[in-house]
């Protein structure tokens, strides 16, 4: 978990506000989660299936001033997005803040359009489930990649493409959502990163493409950390909205160039 000094978000600035971030107990989740607990924000920790690591993010948030609580939710199954809804409006009542986080395809053992089930079918419903608990002045943060994000124009590992283009048909989705999230004064914006080094996205696509993320790393010039991609994703939940509702991190000029 990061730390305190690393915090683009100033302490108590989030007072009072409430955040739900899906796939949170590791990684840029659970970090995105520090930051907003630090600055003062109740957070909901979502999990599919790690409750352990869910839990031990909570009490370590909860014994350092923060107030958090894990929420065990497969995006995938209604049923328990519809319990997740409950708990949320049971415990904090409303949303300021919602980041989809959540997202796969990689894993093995899956259904084979499970990427697409996650990264586009699940995205827009879960959105549409939690339209109830937000309000004039949420905000609504997609996570996703600049692989996925300009696959379209630029090739990227073969190993991710299917991934790549079930991230971009739920960016799609979510985008023509914007219409009727803004009637309700609800912003919505995409935060698009590189690959990001230590996640496990990063560490399916080392196993499967050997060197991938050293070759990638060179392109790029550097690669963001997980600590450092949380505190965009958590600044892009306060900041204006950038321009067709999208925040680059990091040098994007070798996707647009292409």
């Amino acid at each position: 978990m990061n730390s305190d000094n690393s915090n683009p978000l100033a302490a108590h600035s989030l007072d009072g506000a409430r955040a739900l971030i899906t796939g949170s107990s590791r990684g840029i989740g659970a970090d995105t989660a520090a930051y907003f607990a630090q600055a003062g924000a109740r957070v909901a920790i979502n999990y599919r299936n790690k409750e352990a690591r869910a839990l031990k993010l909570v009490a370590q948030l909860n014994e350092t001033d923060g107030s958090a609580i894990a929420i065990g939710a497969d995006l995938t199954d209604p049923e328990t997005v519809s319990a997740l809804f409950d708990t949320v409006k049971a415990e904090f009542g409303g949303l300021e803040i919602l980041v989809l986080n959540a997202s796969g395809g990689m894993e093995g053992g899956m259904a084979e359009d499970y990427a697409m089930q996650l990264n586009r079918d699940a995205q827009v419903n879960f959105l549409k489930a939690m339209l109830p608990l937000l309000h004039e002045g949420s905000r609504v943060v997609f996570v996703t990649s600049h692989q996925a994000h300009f696959i379209r124009t630029v090739e990227t590992m073969p190993e991710y493409v299917p991934v790549a283009l079930s991230k971009r048909a739920g960016e799609d989705a979510l985008r023509e959502l914007i219409p009727e999230l803004e009637a309700k004064g609800i912003s919505f914006v995409v935060v698009s990163g590189d690959m990001i080094e230590g996640t496990i996205t990063a560490t399916l696509l080392q196993r499967a493409n050997p060197g991938a993320i050293e070759a990638r790393k060179e392109a790029a010039g550097r690669l963001y950390n997980v600590s450092e991609f949380a505190a965009e994703v958590a600044s892009a939940a306060v900041e204006p909205i950038p321009e067709n509702n999208t925040r680059y991190v990091g040098d994007v000029s070798d996707f647009l160039n292409k």
